[in-house]
């Protein structure tokens, strides 16, 4: 019986950011798998072994608890690479970022985080501050190395760079619904680096 009480006190209580990781890693499997709905606190302290009292504590509504499993999903595949070719890199990243959505898993959930945070402002907020703006930043870093390096023009709008290829993406999957894939990916870079006018153009 000592042997017992010992190794229940050896095991003792999780530390929280090995409950925290648990609880986002069965989140974001949900979250994939069967979409933000089933997203619910009951759900993921099930699989995770954790408590709802916990849950609770450490997110405001099941909306937010997606979202930031989402970002943590996401994270693994939307790197921004740096190997001194702008478009190669843009083409990467985009493409990767495609893939995600149409091929990984990520289109429906997506679309259903986009649509509940117009309602669920603690889920609108996770959005805003800890995914889109900070994956613009780093897009708008890649971008800023680019015009140092003189492969985008210095006057360039880089928050309209940012617009014209991943808007377009948002664009397609949340508004007007159409289907599309990694084709797409090439052309809006070469459309947001080069325009559309005939070279040459502006010189005339």
């Amino acid at each position: 019986m000592s042997e017992s009480i010992a190794d229940r006190r050896g095991r003792g209580r999780r530390p929280a950011a090995e409950v925290r990781a648990a609880v986002l890693t069965a989140a974001g499997r949900i979250l994939l798998r069967d979409g933000m709905q089933a997203v619910t606190f009951d759900r993921v302290a099930m699989e995770a072994g954790s408590s709802k009292t916990t849950l609770y504590k450490w997110w405001p509504s099941p909306g937010a608890l997606a979202a930031e499993a989402y970002f943590a999903q996401s994270r693994r595949v939307l790197d921004f690479p740096d190997t001194g070719d702008v478009r190669a890199d843009l083409i990467t990243q985009l493409g990767a970022f495609v893939r995600w959505l149409k091929d990984e898993g990520a289109e429906k959930p997506v679309s259903e985080l986009v649509g509940a945070a117009q309602m669920d402002e603690s889920l609108a907020h996770a959005w805003s501050e800890s995914y889109a703006l900070p994956r613009r930043e780093l897009a708008r870093q890649r971008l800023r190395i680019a015009q140092r390096q003189g492969q985008l023009r210095e006057d360039a709008d880089l928050d309209v760079v940012v617009d014209q290829l991943w808007g377009a993406c948002y664009h397609r999957l949340l508004v007007l619904r159409v289907p599309f894939d990694e084709s797409i990916v090439e052309r809006l870079v070469d459309h947001a680096l080069y325009g559309s006018a005939p070279r040459g153009a502006e010189e005339r």
